[in-house]
């Protein structure tokens, strides 16, 4: 699976009705209001690893190919 940027993730997050809640230093909060879960998205200049990135998909219940779709 490919790398992203925390900048196209935050994207992706919010178009699938998650919202910035806060921001911690370096990382943003996001929300959803549907299921109240939170997801932290580190937000560094770097591209995020894959680690990071399957586990805010899973954090969010959304999916790879979510992921791909949106990036289309």
């Amino acid at each position: 699976m490919k790398q992203f940027n925390p900048e196209f993730i935050i994207k992706f997050l919010i178009h699938n009705w998650w919202i910035i809640d806060h921001t911690t230093w370096s990382h943003k909060i996001m929300y959803n209001e549907n299921s109240k879960k939170r997801t932290v998205v580190p937000f560094h200049k770097k591209d995020l690893p894959i680690w990071t990135l399957l586990a805010i998909l899973k954090q969010t219940w959304l999916t790879k190919q979510n992921l791909l779709d949106f990036k289309k």
